[in-house]
């Protein structure tokens, strides 16, 4: 029983004399009752039958059974839309071990059915001008549309009452596709016409000249491919202490050879891939030290998204025995704030990379001999600016240009007569290496002018990195 009315006759009769399924009639029936496509599964309607009256708000058809393949769909509202598919769908799911609440389902067709239903439409077009009728291309209902409407119920059945809606983290993914399609889009290429709103669709004659109205038939239907899922990535955040002066942030390889064992991002995200069952992440955090740098106090901001996670959910307590595990691997680092944050809050540590301020603290060299008088001095510089051109040790994957930095205040510890501790707040992207030792003259001012000495780093800490993000979390 379908919701046809008498204006619809013509428009019936046409597309089942062209070859078309009971749902692709509805379809272009605008018939946007989505119990009426359920209704449909192989069954074809009857063109030698009459519509009931205008006024019966369900006028019926008769309904027989289908043997031929739709010629607009290609059999996807057929044979390819219903329990056998759903199973499919739900058996697929299941296998793959997500963890969610609702579903999404995702539907992609062959090119040539959007030309074909072209096609069909233009070829109705012309009945339904004649008899005074409107019917808009934009009011069609969609083939994937009608899938959905199809398909929602039965794939929430048979995962047994997950809902299927209009948006969720939880993606399915279903495709098509056709032996034919190259075929059947041909004349597109032909004429140089790569978009399928083009005037070759917009102009009936042209379209009608280089493409059959209504569609030719197939003798077989669309190819169902392999079902993928997709969860929404999920972001992760936290800060970072590293106490080893031989690891490096990211692994580290050079000419295709790694040089250590280990880095920050691997001994952090181990323990969390594992737990989110995730394929794969991307790494980030508000600036980067060198392999030879510690990294104490409150540690660096980092964050990680996770890509296509099975597992989503974590309560406050299960992030912070996640926290744990990762502090337990490993004695070179240590992670604290980890949590489950939103895509728009990772912004915020981007902000702080150039806005912020940094403080470090580096064991100095001198050449010549001092006393604690010849360096006190420096504690009375504030907001000294510097312009440093690249640094010849990052010049290879950073463009030369000259950066001004401001270093905001210094103070020094003396240690003894060739070394000294000295503490500095900068702004964030100071090179402080090349502050201390000059690079060739490339920093200026630098350490060496301002004591009129050579000088080196031995040793360099970061202390803290000022950044109000991510929220601290109590111990």
């Amino acid at each position: 029983m379908l919701p046809l009315k008498e204006k619809d006759k013509p428009i019936v009769q046409k597309l089942l004399t062209a070859g078309c399924c009971a749902r692709c009639v509805l379809r272009f029936c605008c018939v946007s009752v989505q119990a009426a496509y359920r209704q449909a599964q192989h069954a074809k309607l009857d063109p030698t039958e009459a519509v009931q009256s205008e006024t019966d708000a369900a006028a019926m058809v008769t309904l027989k059974k289908e043997s031929s393949v739709c010629v607009v769909c290609l059999g996807i509202l057929q044979d390819l839309c219903g329990p056998d598919q759903a199973a499919k769908i739900a058996e697929t799911v299941k296998a793959q071990n997500y963890e969610f609440d609702t579903l999404v389902l995702s539907v992609s067709l062959p090119a040539q059915l959007c030309v074909r239903e072209h096609s069909c439409w233009v070829h109705v077009k012309k009945e339904v001008r004649q008899k005074g009728l409107v019917l808009d291309k934009d009011d069609v209902i969609q083939v994937k549309e009608a899938f959905k409407w199809v398909m929602q119920g039965l794939v929430t059945r048979q995962l047994e009452g997950v809902a299927v809606v209009s948006k969720s983290p939880f993606e399915v993914g279903v495709e098509f596709t056709h032996p034919n399609t190259e075929s059947d889009c041909h004349f597109l290429c032909l004429y140089k016409v790569f978009c399928l709103t083009s005037i070759a669709f917009s102009c009936f004659f042209y379209f009608s000249r280089h493409y059959p109205c209504p569609p030719s038939e197939q003798s077989g239907s669309c190819t169902p491919q392999d079902i993928q899922c997709l969860h929404v990535s999920v972001f992760i955040a936290g800060r970072y202490n590293k106490f080893c002066r031989s690891l490096p942030q990211t692994p580290w390889v050079i000419d295709g050879e790694r040089r250590m064992e280990s880095s920050v991002e691997e001994l952090i995200a181990a323990p969390i891939l594992s737990a989110f069952r995730a394929d794969g992440f991307n790494f980030s955090s508000s600036g980067r030290e060198d392999v030879d740098v510690r990294t104490l106090g409150n540690g660096r901001p980092f964050a990680m998204e996770l890509l296509n996670p099975h597992r989503s959910r974590f309560s406050k307590v299960e992030m912070k025995q996640l926290q744990e595990t990762i502090n337990k691997s490993s004695e070179k680092i240590r992670v604290r704030d980890l949590q489950i944050v939103t895509r728009e809050a990772m912004s915020r540590m981007k902000e702080g990379e150039e806005e912020k301020t940094k403080s470090y603290t580096a064991l100095v060299w001198t050449q010549k001999s001092i006393e604690n008088e010849d360096i006190s001095f420096i504690n009375d510089i504030k907001d000294l600016t510097l312009d440093q051109k690249t640094p010849l040790r990052v010049l290879h994957r950073r463009a030369l240009a000259i950066r001004q930095r401001v270093i905001h205040s210094m103070n020094v510890r003396f240690v003894d007569s060739h070394h000294f501790y000295l503490g500095l707040k900068t702004q964030a992207g100071t090179y402080i290496k090349e502050f201390v030792h000059g690079d060739f003259g490339r920093t200026k001012p630098n350490l060496c002018q301002l004591l009129k000495t050579d000088t080196d780093i031995l040793e360099l800490d970061v202390e803290s990195v000022d950044v109000d993000w991510p929220p601290p979390i109590p111990e």
